[in-house]
């Protein structure tokens, strides 16, 4: 009896749900299409894979190329556009609309409750950190304060390559060695010291962090079904696991708070900066928002850019026409007496166009961060409802024919055309596009062509590397890349003498 009870109770619960999910929205709504009818309670849900942009663009397909689509997951809508005039509507007619960011588990502990510069809602909050990121961070002027920090890694970069290069060519694991360049670049603009590499003292706690921000950065995203459908937060372990995430980084970003605030003399670092605030304001920059924005310094200046100079040094291999021309551009423009200088970039249009092609071909963030309308809005057309939630996939915009010639080509001579430089979306559009863009140019700029200038290289055999992306909502190659590199004589005349 209590058994047939609980499988009543269960069918009118499913009959419920499924006419409040299914029955009055789309009564209510002119939604966009959907790629099959979504099933009771998990909607559209058991249809996701990863690679996401690449499911996604797989249902635009099935939908006669459809521009933009939607999905039930759960107990949420998502709508996906893969058109850049929509992407325009998105951002111009709606971007205060589509400020706000939807809640996940990750943001909710990660990220201290969704209050960093990523995932805070649309506000008063979300556009003070956004001053001080724009103003007192990722401004021409701070830049150029830590450009001798850029130079100083890539140095170390480049000193760690010709160990074991100067004689021939040498097999080496590039995956550590970029994401010792980026988190220590990143570690000395905010808190003015080395972490990660050899000859540290904490390689162990390094090591550790390292791990930390590769589990978090492979959680991250739109892809996890526990954020769609509440009751696996119950029975799954992944918000658990998240929550110990989160403990292990606030107790690593509180110690690093800690440390410096110790230091009676004050320094000129990001964290140095926020703590003569924290003096003046301290009921607003509290250790979390302090802990907050260092958080997003570190996942948007380490990972992110590692990944992007590792697909940068891929397709190079896979296209050694590509790395000998802009090698020959690099030895006429600036000789065999001295190495690469950040001002040298600009006037080096090949260089520049493979960090195009680069961010045209594997965006990292493929789909951008989701937006979510504070306010029922039109696009296309359609009714784009309240609390759902937007992605726009730009990896498959990047990659559409009627926009790019030859889009599944790597050719950076396509963007000798610079109206093609306006349709990259890599870091977004709207006032909730990445203000670290410049960063990111300039780091990747410098360390690949210092790369190419110092090194012959080489795949380690005749057949092309492994292309394909880890299947996770970010992007990154599937296999770490590994590389043969000789020294070239600039690094006997200029690094080792």
């Amino acid at each position: 009896m209590e058994s047939h009870f609980l499988m009543l109770s269960l069918a009118l619960f499913v009959f419920i749900s499924f006419k409040l999910l299914f029955g009055k929205r789309q009564s209510k709504f002119n939604l966009p299409p959907s790629p099959a009818r979504p099933l009771p309670l998990i909607g559209h849900l058991h249809l996701l894979k990863m690679p996401l942009h690449r499911t996604l663009l797989s249902f635009s397909q099935s939908l006669d190329g459809a521009p933009i689509f939607c999905l039930r997951l759960g107990n949420r809508l998502m709508v996906v556009v893969s058109s850049y005039s929509i992407a325009e509507e998105c951002f111009t007619k709606n971007d205060i609309v589509l400020a706000n960011r939807p809640e996940f588990i990750v943001r909710k502990h990660i990220e201290y409750n969704s209050t960093t510069m990523t995932s805070a809602p649309y506000g008063d909050h979300w556009r003070n950190l956004r001053r001080i990121c724009t103003l007192e961070i990722f401004a021409s002027n701070k830049l150029n304060s830590f450009l001798s920090v850029r130079k100083d890694e890539i140095r170390h970069l480049l000193l760690r390559l010709s160990k074991n290069s100067q004689h021939g060519f040498a097999k080496v694991e590039m995956r550590h060695l970029l994401f010792e360049l980026t988190i220590n670049n990143i570690f000395r603009m905010v808190a003015g010291k080395r972490f990660y590499g050899e000859g540290t003292e904490q390689d162990e706690v390094a090591q550790q962090v390292r791990y930390l921000i590769d589990e978090i950065m492979s959680s991250a995203g739109a892809g996890n079904a526990a954020d769609y459908l509440p009751i696996l937060r119950w029975i799954t372990s992944f918000e658990k696991r998240i929550k110990k995430l989160a403990t292990r980084l606030d107790n690593f970003l509180q110690s690093l708070v800690d440390e410096i605030r110790a230091v009676k003399e004050k320094g000129t670092t990001m964290v140095d900066h926020l703590l003569t605030l924290q003096e003046t304001q301290p009921d607003y920059y509290t250790d979390v928002t302090l802990k907050g924005l260092i958080l997003v310094m570190i996942f948007a200046g380490s990972e992110t850019i590692a990944w992007t100079l590792e697909w940068a040094m891929l397709n190079l291999l896979n296209h050694p026409e590509v790395l000998n021309i802009v090698r020959a551009e690099i030895d006429t423009k600036i000789g065999f007496d001295r190495l690469i200088d950040e001002p040298d970039t600009i006037n080096l249009p090949y260089l520049q166009m493979i960090v195009l092609e680069t961010l045209r071909f594997y965006p990292v963030a493929p789909t951008l961060d989701p937006h979510m309308p504070s306010d029922d809005c039109m696009l296309a057309g359609y009714d784009v409802p309240r609390g759902s939630m937007l992605l726009v996939n730009i990896w498959a915009m990047h990659r559409d024919p009627s926009v790019w010639e030859d889009p599944e080509m790597f050719k950076p001579e396509r963007f000798e055309n610079e109206k093609q430089k306006q349709k990259l979306l890599s870091f977004g559009i709207g006032r909730r596009a990445c203000p670290g863009i410049g960063l990111a140019h300039r780091v990747v700029s410098l360390a690949l062509g210092s790369m190419v200038q110092c090194f012959e290289w080489q795949r380690i055999g005749e057949e092309n590397v492994d292309s394909r992306e880890e299947p996770m909502t970010l992007m990154r190659p599937a296999t770490p890349l590994i590389a043969m590199c000789k020294a070239r004589p600039i690094v006997h005349k200029i690094l080792v003498s």
